[in-house]
């Protein structure tokens, strides 16, 4: 493992890419220190979680919920179902709030779609897929 100095020198996105990829080698929970140091970055957190911890990370959840995309693959993958804390940042980005509805609520998702509205290509897939008549303007 790298020295805490080396480490304190990088980035925090850079810290948290290293970090990975070293507990990737060693398969096993990081000294709190380093976990602090992941927890930085909403990417690494996912998968710190989805290769190590393997379950739910209540402490991480502060910082992946306001990042969509890691937020959507959080509740899909982790928590295997909706994530109420989760929707009001998910819902704002057209592509995971579609994702959202599609694979996780399996239904129509009525909050998100004034969002999902904003991106004509996700639009037009999540009225295609819940079969939504268009009205041509």
């Amino acid at each position: 493992m790298i020295s805490l100095d080396k480490l304190l020198g990088m980035n925090e996105d850079d810290r948290a890419e290293h970090l990975y990829k070293e507990v990737k080698k060693i398969n096993k929970r990081l000294d709190p220190v380093y976990e602090e140091m992941i927890k930085l970055n909403p990417k690494y957190i996912y998968w710190y979680i989805i290769d190590v911890i393997k379950g739910r990370w209540k402490e991480a959840e502060k910082i992946i919920i306001k990042d969509p995309r890691y937020a959507y693959w959080y509740a899909k993958n982790v928590i295997k179902g909706r994530w109420k804390e989760a929707e009001d940042y998910i819902k704002k980005n057209p592509e995971y709030a579609y994702l959202y509805a599609l694979s996780i609520i399996k239904n129509r998702w009525l909050e998100a779609e004034l969002y999902i509205k904003r991106d004509n290509y996700w639009w037009e897939e999540y009225c295609d897929w819940f079969r939504i008549k268009r009205v041509k303007s």
